[in-house]
């Protein structure tokens, strides 16, 4: 992991009720349904998406916006390697536009969650975090950076095509009970200089 200077750190288990919070909140609720979907015999959903982002805490795997009142933007991302994740009949048809378009984003470092709590924007903290993610990147030997939005995310396609992200390829939003004005999910990359 690259050096980091406060207010960013990497998150701890401790942030695990904001990271599951913004994780959703970037997903549109998405997370939120999956975890339900996995919840069983009355268990919280929440309590699920705590507990996976406690452990991507960590692994190491979160980065976090800190100036000590805790977690106020989370950036969780990782390097997508060069062969394509293989999509049997049995991959979740949910997940499955997802997967076809990271198999399209082959050896990248692929930014999976960007959040910010809306207090917190237009402070330049989504900019910050994805020099970061670039910083991390190119420690890892990756060439360009890749993310995954959905079509009615307005704010957050501004934010990557400032940073010369491209939209290069989409998909349509399969909903499968989820609840979402998303049409389409749209991949866009950046080559690093």
């Amino acid at each position: 992991m690259i050096a980091l200077e406060p207010p960013l750190r990497l998150a701890t288990a401790d942030d695990a009720a904001a990271l599951a919070d913004l994780v959703n909140f970037a997903g549109e609720g998405l997370p939120l349904h999956l975890w339900t979907g996995l919840a069983r015999d009355g268990q919280d959903p929440w309590e699920i998406g705590r507990a996976r982002q406690a452990e991507k805490a960590r692994d190491g795997r979160i980065v976090v916006m800190d100036a000590g009142d805790g977690a106020v933007a989370s950036l969780t991302g990782y390097a997508i390697g060069a062969q394509p994740v293989p999509i049997d009949a049995d991959f979740p048809p949910l997940l499955r536009p997802l997967q076809e378009l990271e198999n399209r984003a082959l050896d990248t470092w692929y930014v999976n969650v960007l959040a910010c709590y809306p207090q917190h924007r237009g402070q330049g903290i989504g900019s910050r975090l994805l020099d970061v993610a670039e910083r991390i990147a190119r420690s890892e030997g990756k060439p360009r950076m890749s993310v995954i939005v959905a079509s009615d995310n307005a704010g957050a396609r501004r934010l990557y095509e400032r940073h010369d992200y491209v939209e290069t390829d989409s998909r349509e939003c399969i909903k499968d009970g989820w609840a979402t004005q998303a049409e389409r999910w749209i991949l866009l990359l950046k080559r690093l200089p």
